[in-house]
């Protein structure tokens, strides 16, 4: 992109906002546009933005008056179809994940996550079409799925022969890390490769699951009993 990317912020807290300002600012190639005190808000200065300047990533926050984020990322998702959302929450927010993503949020992150962190989001979402999820996230999101799709009756676990057969053992590898809820970043330190080639697995991933998102690939590994024993 020759361009700063343009970022957006839907966030009812002052002191929120104000800490994630700061946080752009260390962005090198990051320039916050929007900057919403709810998704009422958020959608208001949206509609007065032009093209050239309407955002590419908002972050969204869930808990705000007057229009939620996850009401406002499925509002905005009809309006602006090639926008990317990001949810930042509070780990007490984390029931409320598969409301967001379902509304079309492609990442949830927590709001403590350092400005590294969030630019590194914002280049998965917009280079690899990836789907950031904080690692803690990632893990209740596991737990929550499976508390929600408790068999009533004991079920044979399926083995990794299930998975696609073209999928190699290092691509095998990364996914059962994503799912166990490590980041593109931890997975690479793990393994002892590069961030982007880690990131290339993870695309190669979703093109053989036939899915675009964590989210996804952490259902369906806990639906089909993947790396279970």
């Amino acid at each position: 992109m020759d361009r700063k990317i343009r970022i957006g912020l839907a966030e009812d807290k002052v002191v929120n906002r104000n800490a994630f300002i700061s946080k752009v600012n260390q962005m090198n190639n990051c320039e916050l546009v929007l900057n919403a005190h709810n998704g009422r808000d958020c959608l208001d200065q949206l509609k007065g933005l032009p093209e050239s300047r309407k955002p590419d990533v908002i972050f969204m926050d869930i808990e705000m008056p007057y229009m939620d984020g996850i009401e406002t990322v499925a509002y905005a998702r009809q309006l602006y179809p090639s926008m990317h959302f990001i949810i930042l929450t509070v780990f007490d927010d984390d029931d409320k994940v598969f409301d967001a993503i379902k509304a079309g949020a492609e990442g949830y992150l927590l709001k403590h996550e350092s400005a590294a962190v969030l630019e590194d989001a914002i280049n998965n979402v917009l280079t690899y079409g990836g789907a950031p999820m904080s690692p803690a996230i990632a893990r209740k999101t596991l737990q929550l799925l499976h508390h929600a799709d408790r068999p009533t009756v004991t079920q044979p676990l399926q083995q990794s022969s299930d998975l696609p057969s073209d999928m190699s053992e290092r691509e095998m590898e990364v996914l059962q890390m994503m799912v166990n809820g490590l980041d593109a970043k931890s997975i690479a330190t793990k393994i002892d490769l590069s961030v982007h080639t880690v990131r290339k697995h993870i695309a190669n991933i979703y093109d053989k699951l036939h899915i675009n998102s964590k989210a996804q690939a952490i259902s369906l590994a806990h639906r089909q009993g993947w790396f279970k024993g």
